[in-house]
């Protein structure tokens, strides 16, 4: 029995190592991979691997982590800083794909209870893959990005509380009369909260302050701890999941949770490897044919109904039309919650196999198209750009200050405030310079506006952006941004307003700087940290023989 639950794992190891190397070069997650790995390890395929307790022990231990670093990594600072957009886009697109999705179930033909939780699975969106995607993009720390990881964190406590629900009321109650087992439900659910939060208050911090001398022993507690909360939540009458998640958020305000956050990782997704690998060894492809229709509708529901409800609720808030269409694609795909709350109804006996099926069949389909819908983002939404502007205002106000109109006059227009941006600025400032600082990162322009600067929120790679940029009393447009692309797209922004000022590009190498300076560009500067000072005295002494500034070389 140890050899051939040995032969099996190893198995699994090796295809999906293929299978995810595969991905890779598909650009896809690695949830498309291990599925398809199941169903050609599965009963329908070679038939290498059944169901064993051994592979769902592991499968149920790396849903428990994934639920504790997602509670692990609930940071509530992310909701009030995008605060009502992401609210309401996240529980707005969860209640209109929900009402929608049910609907088109019943259409279909489904039961009301099937039709439920189809409706319901539809609505969750993956964070792990979106932040991926976003993280290879450089896109997290920009709005759209920051409003995206808002919703997802909203769509997040939604599916825990949707497991609650079914967990708690999924279960005949026998003679009990319901009001009662509403209360009971209730009480265990407070008091659960309760010992977390004294917990929190009174007993986690010196513990971990204690344990985190020794990373191995931290790390060891944090596994245990997780698993404990499962326990308890399972005990309690709710699920594991809910047990495991709660247990992240108890130690989530503390200094510890980032190190923990990125040891576990690894770890996660190793486990959660047989969950997915499960999944598709338990689709029996004889009648997924049957499904096939039904989850094209869906994925066609999810792939263009979910970002069109974003836009407009983004748009109604007052967002541009491509923050909406930017933050509208991160929806465009159904979860791993989607695939693991379709196992909790088929374990509960509310579904039936040829549901999960299609759920996962719309999984499969979403997750692939999304990808690459969110890779090709900017491209995407050059092309139909003209026809999003029904879900803009004619005065987006989210993102255009309209003061802005009435500046006073403004010698110099910095875009980007990173550390060589930030040190340019206030060197320019210091030399009492009008100055207005642009940047993409919502955060950085709340702290420097709290600083005194005259920031305004807005990304130079948006080729609309410019248009709302006073240009008029502007002498010198500055890009501390060292990406050639984006300073391209604002340097065509620039020509197309017909900027009478000078232009000064950051550049990280002599070879863009010379490419620039062909281009029309009248200052290139190479970016040291202790050459912001003299490039600050060279923009306001008029200096300007030199095509390129060699200061810090």
């Amino acid at each position: 029995m140890f050899e051939s639950l040995f032969v099996q794992i190893a198995a699994i190891l090796g295809l999906a190592a293929i299978g995810g190397g595969l991905a890779q070069l598909l650009r896809q997650p690695l949830i498309v991979a291990f599925i398809a790995v199941g169903v050609l390890l599965g009963p329908s395929a070679l038939g290498m691997v059944t169901r064993s307790s051994e592979i769902e022990l592991f499968a149920g231990l790396g849903i428990a982590l994934l639920l504790f670093v997602v509670g692990l990594k609930l940071d509530l600072h992310i909701i009030r800083t995008v605060g009502p957009v992401a609210l309401a886009s996240g529980l707005g697109q969860v209640l209109f794909t929900s009402l929608v999705g049910y609907l088109i179930a019943l259409m279909l033909g489904m039961p009301h209870v099937s039709a439920l939780y189809v409706a319901v699975a539809l609505t969750f969106s993956s964070t792990i893959i979106i932040v991926k995607l976003l993280s290879d993009k450089r896109e997290v720390d920009s709005l759209h990005g920051r409003i995206a990881v808002g919703f997802l964190i909203v769509q997040d406590i939604v599916v825990v509380l949707v497991m609650i629900g079914l967990t708690a009321f999924g279960q005949p109650a026998g003679e009990i009369h319901m009001s009662w087992e509403i209360l009971r439900i209730i009480l265990k659910g407070v008091a659960m909260l309760l010992t977390v939060a004294l917990l929190m208050r009174y007993v986690l911090p010196s513990l971990l302050l204690r344990l985190a001398h020794m990373p191995e022993l931290l790390m060891l507690f944090a596994i245990a701890w997780a698993m404990l909360g499962a326990v308890g939540g399972d005990t309690l009458g709710f699920s594991k999941e809910v047990g495991a998640f709660l247990a992240g958020v108890s130690i989530a305000s503390t200094p510890y949770r980032e190190q923990v956050a990125a040891r576990l990782v690894s770890l996660r997704d190793f486990l959660l490897l047989f969950f997915f690998i499960e999944l598709g060894a338990t689709l029996d492809l004889s009648i997924l044919g049957a499904q096939m229709g039904a989850s094209i509708v869906f994925s066609l529901f999810v792939l263009i109904g979910n970002p069109l409800i974003v836009m407009m609720i983004m748009g109604y808030m007052g967002y541009r039309k491509r923050t909406g269409f930017l933050a509208g694609l991160t929806v465009a795909q159904i979860s791993e919650f989607s695939l693991i709350l379709a196992a909790l109804g088929l374990s509960l006996g509310h579904l039936q196999q040829e549901t999960v099926g299609l759920i996962t069949l719309v999984g499969l389909v979403t997750i692939s198209a999304s990808t690459y819908m969110i890779i090709y983002s900017h491209s995407i939404y050059e092309r139909i750009a003209p026809w999003l502007s029904i879900f803009e205002r004619k005065v987006p106000h989210r993102e255009l200050d309209s003061s802005l109109d009435n500046e006073d006059q403004i010698d110099i227009l910095v875009i980007g405030l990173g550390r060589y941006g930030a040190a340019l600025a206030e060197n320019l400032r210091a030399r009492g310079c009008r100055l207005l600082a642009v940047d993409f990162d919502p955060t950085t322009v709340q702290k420097h506006i709290g600083d005194g600067f005259k920031v305004h929120y807005g990304d130079a790679e948006d080729p609309e952006f410019v248009a709302t940029l006073p240009l008029q009393h502007v002498r010198w447009v500055v890009s501390t941004i060292r990406d050639p692309g984006i300073n391209r797209v604002l340097l065509h922004g620039l020509q197309q307003k017909n900027y009478p000022g000078k232009v000064a590009i950051a550049s990280s190498g002599y070879r863009d700087a010379a490419q620039f300076r062909q281009i029309g560009v009248d200052l290139v500067l190479i970016p040291y940290a202790d050459a912001a000072k003299e490039a600050a005295d060279r923009l306001m002494e008029g200096r300007f023989n030199s095509s390129v500034d060699q200061t810090g070389a």
